[in-house]
């Protein structure tokens, strides 16, 4: 092991993993999520070529990857075997010859077939290379073990919800007719990067309502995932803006409209109106309340009132480590009519609400006590 802090601040997260592993009769685990290599590890990398990391019960884990990335990951991990392929070889066969240098040839390895990096190829290949292992599904552990933040993770969401605010809040004032939506997104990622972010990207910044969008009146939500980042922004446009960025992997989120000139009719009361049903919803978000009923707060409040005629989207989704993987949104736990998981102090969510063009958000922890905005901007409209 590795004689630096960094152990140390793993060394809960491996025991976590391990208690799961026991439960089961795991001699080891083979962890192939991205986010979860990283949360245990401190270095993950993109599915180029499968790469996994060996946990055993006892002894440090074992990386398995491409021998390009060698250098970074020995730099990112706490522990000291980095075992390499070269890319014209066999990955799952460089990972069982792993397994087997360990003793683990035979033995009961725990698996999360939910993983996106555990395909049935893989699942298939590992067990014609290992015929007398016994894979172990723990399905969904990846997610699971992570629900609950560490404090130096929650630190880490926090700095990202802060690089959000102050983007935020720096567009104001600088979204005038005549700019593009590329331009204001440029800045923002620009401005991001300044700040401290992992990256540039901003998230979806689009026209949402206002002039020629049809979205005055309606209970249009698309513009949520939309595009058109050349249009030409015009007096009386809604821009939606949601930022995304991240701190040594770990997340944020914030969503605000942006008037441009003098927005259309009722879009001020339609902000109002959801900021303070949201304000209800996340008021409720305690240890042990049940996340259908936190979602119902809103989803039945927004539908009572009149303001989208269905609402077929999550209120809220889970937030914490990013790699570079299928998935920009972490849905492990999110908020509809049909969550049955209970929040535990330590959790992190996107809130999120949208009708008629206008949508309001936040990154949450939920505490022992009240529930704690990460995010802190203003929840007004921002003015253009």
């Amino acid at each position: 092991m590795k004689a630096n802090a960094s152990a140390a601040r793993f060394a809960p997260r491996m025991a976590r993993l391990r208690e799961a592993m026991a439960a089961r009769g795991c001699d080891a685990f083979l962890a192939d999520h991205a986010e979860l290599i990283a949360w245990i590890c401190g270095y993950t990398v993109s599915e180029t070529l499968y790469r996994a990391v060996i946990v055993p019960m006892a002894g440090d884990p074992c990386f398995v990857l491409r021998s390009i990335d060698a250098g970074p990951c020995r730099a990112g991990v706490w522990f000291n075997e980095v075992v390499t392929f070269d890319d014209h070889e066999d990955p799952q066969g460089a990972v069982a010859n792993a397994l087997a240098a360990h003793g683990l040839a035979g033995a009961r390895i725990g698996v999360d077939p939910a993983s996106y990096g555990h395909t049935v190829a893989t699942a298939q290949r590992l067990g014609e290379l290992l015929p007398d292992a016994r894979f172990v599904a723990l399905p969904g552990l990846s997610d699971r073990l992570r629900a609950c933040k560490f404090a130096d993770e929650i630190d880490a969401i926090a700095a990202a919800s802060a690089i959000a605010d102050r983007c935020m809040l720096g567009l104001e004032g600088h979204v005038p007719p005549g700019r593009t939506v590329r331009e204001v997104a440029a800045a923002a990622a620009a401005a991001q990067l300044w700040l401290g972010a992992d990256d540039g990207g901003p998230g979806p910044i689009l026209v949402s309502g206002g002039h020629g969008t049809g979205h005055g009146t309606g209970g249009h939500v698309d513009f949520l995932h939309g595009s058109g980042l050349d249009r030409t922004l015009m007096p009386g446009d809604i821009l939606h803006v949601e930022l995304t960025p991240r701190v040594g992997n770990y997340g944020a989120r914030l969503m605000r409209p942006v008037f441009v000139g003098d927005p259309p009719a009722g879009a001020r009361e339609t902000f109002q109106q959801l900021a303070e049903l949201q304000d209800r919803q996340i008021a409720a978000m305690r240890p042990g309340a049940a996340a259908r009923n936190v979602d119902a707060l809103l989803r039945t409040a927004v539908l009572n009132a009149g303001l989208r005629a269905d609402y077929g989207n999550v209120t809220g989704y889970a937030m914490g480590l990013y790699a570079r993987t299928p998935r920009p949104s972490d849905f492990s736990q999110s908020f509809h009519p049909g969550a049955d998981f209970r929040l535990e102090a330590g959790q992190v969510f996107h809130m999120y609400v949208s009708a008629r063009g206008v949508a309001v958000s936040e990154t949450v922890l939920v505490t022992e006590g009240e529930p704690r905005l990460l995010t802190t901007c203003p929840r007004r409209p921002m003015e253009g």
